[in-house]
Order: C-alpha cells, then sequence, then structure tokens
C-alpha cells in the first residue's frame, strides 16, 4: 500500500539557461515575502529613528545638492525649483542604483542561505527590487508634498501625459538594474574583484547620467550623443519631462533603452541560470 505521506522530490539543474518557472516562483511566494519583509525591516535595525532614515536620507542628500551644486556651482535646473530638480533625481537614481548594487550581489550576500534550503535562486534579485521599491515609494511621498507646494506656490513646473507611464519608466529602471546586476553576479561568484570594481563603475555612472544637471547643459554634440547612449538617460529624462515639464524627451532614445533592458534581461537570466547549478562549489 503506498504511503500518502510519503514525499520524494528530486531537483535537478535546469538544463535550459532561459528557463524561468513562473508557477515555481508562485509556489515560494510565502517565503518571497518573508524574504521582503526582512529586508525591510532590518535595513535600519537596531537604530535609533528606525523607519525615518528613508525620509531624513533623501532630504539631507537634497540639502547638500542645493547648496553645493545649485549654491556654490550655480548649476542650473531649467527654471525647476532646486529642491524639486534634486529630489526626484536622487529618489529615481537611488532606485535604480539600490536595486542594482543588491542584484549584483545576490549570489555571494545569500550563499549561506542557498547552501541550505532550496527556493528559487531568482527570488532574491525579485526580493532586492521589491524592498527598494517600497523605500522608493516613501520617497516619492515626500516629493508629491514638496511638489504640491512649489505647485500652488506658482513654479514653472507642469506635468505632461506622459505622467501615466511613470510606473512604466520606474519598472523599466528595475528591469535594467535586475538583468545588469545579474551577469554581474554570476561574474562575481569566481572573480571578487568585480564586485569592488563595479561599486566604483556604479558611483562614477552618476555623474554621466542627467541627475544632478539637466542635459541641456551639455552642449557638446558628441559628449551628448555619448551620454544618450547610457540607457539610463533616455528613462531619466522621460521622467523629468512627463513630472516637471524639463528634460529632452525622446520616444526614439526611450526604444532604445527598452531594448537595452530586454538585451540585458536576456543575458543576466541566461548567465545567473547558467551559474546557479554550480556556484556553492565556488562562492
Amino acid at each position: 500500500m503506498e504511503d500518502k505521506n510519503y514525499w520524494n522530490i528530486l531537483i535537478t539543474p535546469k538544463d535550459k539557461v532561459l528557463s524561468l518557472d513562473w508557477r515555481e516562483i508562485w509556489r515560494y511566494r510565502d517565503m518571497f515575502l518573508l524574504f521582503v519583509m526582512r529586508s525591510f525591516r532590518t535595513a535600519y535595525k537596531q537604530t535609533i529613528l528606525g523607519p525615518l532614515w528613508f525620509i531624513i536620507t533623501p532630504v539631507l542628500s537634497v540639502i547638500v545638492y542645493v547648496a553645493v551644486f545649485g549654491g556654490i556651482a550655480n548649476i542650473p535646473t531649467d527654471g525647476v525649483p532646486p529642491a524639486l530638480f534634486y529630489l526626484l533625481g536622487i529618489s529615481v537614481w537611488g532606485y535604480f542604483a539600490s536595486c542594482l548594487n543588491s542584484t549584483s550581489n545576490s549570489f555571494v550576500s545569500n550563499a549561506d542561505i542557498f547552501g541550505k534550503v532550496y527556493f528559487p535562486r531568482i527570488i532574491m534579485p525579485l526580493v532586492a527590487v521589491t524592498t527598494n521599491m517600497l523605500s522608493f515609494f516613501i520617497q516619492m511621498l515626500i516629493f508629491t508634498a514638496f511638489y504640491i507646494y512649489y505647485f500652488y506656490t506658482g513654479a514653472p513646473i507642469q506635468m505632461h501625459w506622459q505622467i501615466v507611464l511613470f510606473p512604466v519608466y520606474i519598472l523599466l529602471l528595475a528591469f535594467m538594474a535586475v538583468g545588469f546586476g545579474m551577469m554581474i553576479s554570476s561574474i562575481t561568484t569566481k572573480y571578487r574583484d568585480v564586485q569592488i570594481i563595479f561599486g566604483k563603475i556604479v558611483s562614477l555612472w552618476v555623474y554621466i547620467t542627467p541627475v544632478i544637471y539637466p542635459m541641456s547643459m551639455v552642449t557638446n554634440p558628441k559628449l551628448h550623443l555619448a551620454m544618450q547612449l547610457n540607457p539610463v538617460t533616455p528613462v531619466m529624462e522621460a521622467i523629468k519631462y512627463s513630472v516637471l515639464g524639463q528634460g529632452q524627451f525622446s520616444w526614439l532614445w526611450l526604444a532604445y533603452s527598452v531594448l537595452m533592458t530586454f538585451i540585458m534581461m536576456l543575458f543576466g537570466l541566461m548567465m545567473f541560470n547558467k551559474v546557479q547549478k554550480s556556484f556553492m562549489d565556488t562562492v
């Protein structure tokens, strides 16, 4: 007689490097939620101010940016109130960079968990995106309060109909970060030097992205083209244009960003699935 309480589950590596089993991910949704809550709660665990740091950090950054880049360097913001300009740029870039850094450490930072229990490894990059999304949502609430204040005081800001695409822009940045981050995470399982170098690259990346300055400042045609080839730039400009009415919006360059995101996700998933078969032997 067959014992109905007997379970025999065989876990084998996936043969296809492009396989992505959404049904399996859905079966592990409870673990996904637990990881999200763990990441969010431990972000500022054992701190006095706790979750208030999600508010304090961007506000302090805006004050410094306004004082340094606006007051000392006299970098223009194309008529937009500097506080709004910098807060939007800091929040959007911060979300992209946080997703990128978290995803790029997926294998190394979770090696202990991966070695003890099975679950779809792709869950960890998704956890990074979701956790950082919660922080980004809080920062957007602060931005909305600033926006309402400046709007009613007559500041030269204007929303465009593309504001309805704002969630799409953010998801585009998230997928871009996940794809690129998975590629880096796959490489760092063998070569830890890449992780150090990549951290420096992300720190410099912000300066070739129109976060703290408008694209109108870049008048050199070759430099302007080089910055547009940065896939984050068209998305950042689209967000500024739709929210503030300032920015060099282009459907063509936005399509380029979508294409680059697809390529990053494709190669990131291929490398991630290939490495996860044996990464415990090298991490």
